[in-house]
Order: structure tokens, then sequence, then C-alpha cells
């Protein structure tokens, strides 16, 4: 007898993609199709592609229907797709995502949900023991990744290793509770969500992984170190609430920083609020849309 699955829910952040998605998303629908007992649904998050994009995930959807798209006409950074995609967490038993570039094959990233009966949040490591890494980093970036794990651990002694490797699967509870906690719309994204689940006493499972440096990257090594470094300032600051509440009045400043770099602006509060209330109403719909379709397979009349 074949045991159901979680129901599960894949976000894929894309940004100007039309190039690398396509076998990356067939890779991903062959495998879950043939592999995965429960359902499972693959949503890319558009953010202000100014490519085809959206173009290649609907031809790649017309044969995999489990796969879709959540467009975003204008830049929200990766970390604002992936707090816009974790709004869909009501759908799903469990929430994971994996980037654009194929560095986590389909079969990695079951594993990391085959871990979810150990703990709230499993991720991927590349620099634990048992890793396997098919192309390494260069030397620039691998200095620049344990330099930045180290201020990492300096400020929030969270003890994981790698915080950035971009494999990540959570239970819809652990997501739900820390949603509104999640405001870093640049790659220090995953810093916010890990810190979060951790000041909330979820557990998260740390593994070793399998994974390929990508060519093509759309990391720009000095540029995304700063603005992931402020970032994480900006995370430190703000579970500091007396101190933080001090150094409002330099908000203006901190938007100028951003704006001048051109990375995504910090989500305050009161935009986080305003759009979990609409994407509430959306997933509302979606799920009485869902439900309609499904009656209607069962010859069940509709309501009056």
């Amino acid at each position: 007898m074949i045991q159901t699955e979680p129901s599960l829910l894949l976000l894929i952040p894309a940004y100007n993609e039309e190039r690398r998605i396509e076998p990356v998303l067939r890779d991903y629908g062959r495998y879950f199709q043939e592999n995965y007992h429960g359902k499972f649904k693959l949503v890319v998050v558009l953010n202000g592609c100014r490519d085809d994009t959206i173009g290649v995930v609907q031809r790649v959807a017309d044969e995999f229907p489990f796969i879709s798209a959540l467009e975003f006409k204008e830049p929200i950074g990766k970390g604002g797709a992936l707090i816009e995609g974790l709004r869909l967490a009501p759908l799903a038993d469990a929430i994971g995502y994996v980037d654009a570039d194929g560095a986590t094959p389909p079969s990695a990233f079951h594993d990391l949900v085959k871990r979810l009966g150990e703990a709230d949040c499993v991720i991927g490591s590349r620099w634990l023991p048992g890793a396997v890494l098919h192309q390494a980093q260069t030397h620039k970036r691998q200095f620049a990744s344990r330099a930045f794990h180290m201020v990492v651990q300096a400020m929030f002694w969270m003890n994981i290793r790698d915080t950035q490797c971009g494999a990540k699967v959570m239970h819809r509870a652990a997501v739900e509770k820390i949603h509104s906690s999640l405001t870093i719309a640049d790659m220090a994204f995953d810093i916010n969500l890990l810190y979060s689940l951790k000041r909330e006493k979820f557990r998260v499972l740390e593994v070793p992984t399998e994974w390929t440096d990508k060519i093509g990257s759309k990391v720009t090594l000095f540029h995304t170190s700063l603005v992931m470094f402020l970032s994480v300032l900006r995370i430190r600051l703000i579970h500091l609430p007396l101190f933080y509440k001090m150094l409002r009045p330099l908000r203006p400043l901190e938007v100028w920083l951003y704006k001048r770099l051109r990375a995504p602006e910090p989500l305050s509060r009161t935009e986080m609020a305003q759009k979990a209330k609409a994407q509430n109403a959306a997933v509302e719909a979606s799920r009485e849309k869902a439900d309609s379709q499904e009656k209607k397979r069962h010859g069940v009349p509709p309501k009056n």
C-alpha cells in the first residue's frame, strides 16, 4: 500500500529566468509526478520579470497542470517574492522553496520533505559533512559566504552552518505563525525567516544536501553582500524594540540607502497587514473554486 505524503506547495522565486527555468520546471514536474504520493503544487513567483519567464512557465504548465505562476509586474526582490508566495501556506500541509537555477535537484528537495517528521523546518546545507557539491563556489564566493556566516552567528547565535542555501521546507503552522514578522525583501530573507522560527521556538533541522553552483548567478559579490549586511543589521535592531524606536527618525536615511543600492526596501508592518488581508481573501477564493471543481467532478450539484 502506498503511503500518502502531506500536501506540498513548492515556491520558486524567479527574476528574468526565461533561459534557465524551463528544464528546472520540467525536472521537478516529472520527478514529483512520478515519485510523490500526495498533492503537489509548484508556484513560480515572478518578481518584476522583463523577459518572457511567464510564457515559459505557462508553456510548461500546459504539460504539468500542478505548475502555475504568481506574477508581480514590478520588482519586489527575491525575499519579497517568497513573502508573497508564503501567503499561500493555507493551501498545503508543507511549504518549501528552491532557487530557479536548479542548484538543488528535485530528489534533494524531496529528501528534505521526508525529514519533516523530525522538525518544524528542514533546511539543506552545503557546509555539513555528507553534502554533495557537484560544482563548488569560486574561492571569492566561499570567502564571502563564510565571512557572512560569522557576522550572522555573532548577531543571532542560531548555530546554523548554511543559512543561505536555497532549499527549505516548513510545516504550514510554522509559516502561518511567523509570516507577519517576515519583512526583508532582499536575499537576507533567509535570516529573517530562520531567526523568526527560532524566536517562536520552532525546531530547525539542518541536513547535508546535494547542490550545484550554476553559471549565470545574479549575485554581485560586493553589492549583494552590502545589501545583505544592512538587512541583517535591520533584523537585529528590530528585535531590540526600544533601541529600534529611538532610531525611527533615521528611517528616511534607510530608505535612501536601499534606493541608492537599487535593493528592494524592507516592508513595514502596516504594509504586511494590508497585504495579508488581501491575500487571505484570494486564498479563500482559490479554496472555494477548488472545492467547486472537485464537487463538479463528482457530480455534486451546486448550492442555490
